[in-house]
């Protein structure tokens, strides 16, 4: 049962928080507008469509810095508390500094969960026209795919490659499709120069086709000029747009991070770094409450401004080590999960660090 002392500081938490949102998102939006309202207008986007991408906008950037700003809504009213001696009054009333913690980690914990379904659920369908309008108006004529040396197995038996893809003509260069039968020994090769998706007739066009099969030891070999047919695989299996994986929710995500691994997808620890993400933003906001507390509930003389300008520098410092890390596993080698794992531990180990001292 939540006591009076909870209600009074969880309520200046909630409210706090809700305060720091409705001000920085709509910062945060004027600020976008105004960087990119040359576009919006050299492009004639429509107006429909612009409310559209700032109400996705709100979402996805949002969601993102859900966190952040929990972290400075509570450093600021938490020093508030301590410039007017509130917290040295209840501390010296006998509530002890855990005990005093425990309406901060219920508004932690409701925080987290919030981030938790906006960002399985809820943000992925935002992000699906917030990315298309990006690519659409602000980033014209960008590559939104792989482009290049594009390797897929359909499944046990089948597999294609392409040299190149070009997603706005939807066609791929030097085309190669192979199928093995039960003993896993090629039944036959299909080649061609390149593969064309046509749109009207709903096939696929294939120049200089060329299909070698291998019966009782002899090779037969069937070439045509032109060629149009179907396939079982749809033109967005040769490459998934690069943030596909920001636009599927929880199980949509598993579900592709497993057929994306079964096709040998090289840019595989992308998606796998966005659904680790998804589960550490969460966390985060834990982290970022202890630090936060710890900072804040000692009166200083420099007061809530030194207060807020740590947490600031706090906070980039989070955002610099969670963007390097991510780097680093999209573009190497590096596990996703320690990408995300190392900014959470790294935080957290100050997190306790600094509560240590605090109770001191």
């Amino acid at each position: 049962m939540l006591t009076i002392l909870d209600r009074y500081i969880l309520k200046r938490y909630l409210v706090t928080f809700l305060g720091m949102l409705m001000l920085f998102v709509p910062i945060g939006i004027m600020a976008n507008l105004a960087e990119k309202i040359g576009k919006i207008i050299d492009n004639e986007a429509p107006l429909s469509e612009v409310i559209v991408f700032y109400s996705n906008f709100t979402l996805v950037i949002g969601n993102l810095l859900l966190p952040i700003f929990l972290f400075l809504s509570i450093i600021f009213f938490t020093s508030k508390l301590a410039s007017n001696t509130e917290i040295v009054a209840i501390l010296s009333s006998g509530v002890s500094y855990t005990r005093f913690l425990r309406p901060y980690f219920i508004g932690a914990t409701l925080v987290a969960i919030l981030i938790f379904m906006m960002g399985m659920f809820i943000v992925p369908h935002a992000s699906i026209g917030y990315n298309e309008f990006e690519y659409k108006y602000f980033k014209k004529g960008r590559q939104d795919r792989v482009t290049s040396n594009i390797f897929n197995q359909l499944n046990e038996d089948d597999y294609i490659y392409v040299s190149s893809f070009d997603p706005n003509r939807k066609i791929g260069y030097n085309f190669t499709y192979e199928h093995f039968d039960s003993i896993k020994q090629l039944d036959y090769k299909i080649s061609a120069s390149n593969i064309r998706w046509i749109d009207k007739d709903s096939i696929y066009r294939l120049t200089n086709y060329a299909k070698r099969k291998l019966r009782n030891g002899t090779e037969i070999i069937q070439t045509k000029r032109r060629l149009d047919t179907l396939f079982t695989f749809k033109i967005e299996d040769l490459t998934p747009v690069s943030y596909v994986a920001e636009t599927k929710n929880l199980f949509e995500l598993n579900e592709f991070i497993e057929d994306q691994k079964r096709k040998g997808a090289s840019n595989i620890n992308a998606y796998i770094l966005v659904k680790y993400k998804r589960w550490a933003l969460p966390i985060a906001a834990f982290v970022l409450t202890i630090i936060a507390v710890a900072v804040s509930s000692v009166k200083r003389r420099g007061g809530m401004g030194l207060n807020l300008a740590f947490g600031i520098g706090v906070a980039f410092i989070y955002i610099f080590f969670d963007k390097v890390f991510g780097t680093l596993a999209e573009q190497s080698g590096f596990s996703p999960l320690l990408a995300v794992l190392v900014p959470n531990l790294i935080f957290g180990a100050f997190a306790i660090y600094m509560l240590l001292k605090a109770k001191r």
